[in-house]
């Protein structure tokens, strides 16, 4: 797609003899909100793994604005607009929280111009989080749900086009999993951010995105609307072996 922010063109990952991810196509395009769904070892991470260039692909081609950024090291594709999250929280445990914040304008955020430059601070970021009460507390003193928030403004922190979260919500009470939802439509409606999210909580998500895309086996098998992939016959037989049900 001429417009996408982020392209993939026919990505394949392969280990020794496993083929991991086979041949998947993808195009991002702005304010999209796509969810990123299938069974365990669907490959999903590792598709995420490429599209942050924390694996280079054994096959295909990855464009950020129609830019080639294929085999690139994370920090291109950072300082480019696409920016990660991780299943398990990575912060600075020791580091405050605001710190952990400006870590990330530094990294990238300070050599990028975005509509959203009123953002430019660690309090502000937090705030929109709601984690102004935690700005100079230690990461590491923050429960595992707020932790999650924190990792997602250090991803903000560098001015980010594209957004790519992996299952931010595990381990969230229904609660925080309704906050958490609330948060990613508004990085989209309110900072521009498109996003790419994968989910086990599969419920949620079909409620919060436009699209979805499934992987199964390393094969996209559906990408469509939330209401036509779940009646998907081929993704309710990837995810229960059986015609029938919902995933």
């Amino acid at each position: 797609m001429a417009d996408a922010l982020l392209s993939a063109r026919g990505i394949s990952v392969r280990f020794g003899g496993l083929v991991a991810v086979d041949d998947v196509s993808l195009d991002v395009s702005e304010r999209e909100l796509i969810g990123l769904i299938g069974p365990n070892g669907a490959g999903k991470t590792t598709f995420f793994h490429v599209l942050s260039g924390v694996l280079r692909p054994t096959a295909g081609r990855l464009t950020v604005r129609g830019r080639d950024l294929t085999g690139r090291p994370p920090h291109a594709f950072a300082r480019h607009g696409v920016a990660r999250t991780f299943q398990t929280p990575r912060v600075f445990r020791e580091m405050t929280a605001a710190t952990n914040v400006r870590f990330g304008l530094e990294f990238a955020g300070r050599r990028r111009r975005h509509p959203h430059d009123a953002f430019d601070d660690a309090r502000s970021i937090l705030a929109f989080l709601n984690l102004a009460d935690a700005a100079d507390v230690p990461a590491g003193a923050l429960t595992p749900a707020r932790q999650r928030l924190l990792e997602i403004g250090m991803a903000l922190a560098t001015r980010p086009d594209v957004l790519l979260l992996d299952e931010v919500a595990a381990g969230l009470t229904e609660r925080e999993l309704e906050s958490t939802a609330d948060l990613i439509r508004r990085a989209r409606d309110e900072l521009g951010v498109a996003v790419l999210w994968i989910e086990h909580a599969v419920g949620a998500l079909l409620g919060v995105v436009d699209r979805v895309i499934v992987l199964h086996q390393g094969d996209k098998i559906a990408d469509g609307p939330p209401a036509t992939v779940a009646r998907d016959p081929a993704v309710l037989e990837a995810y229960l072996g059986r015609e029938g049900g919902t995933p």
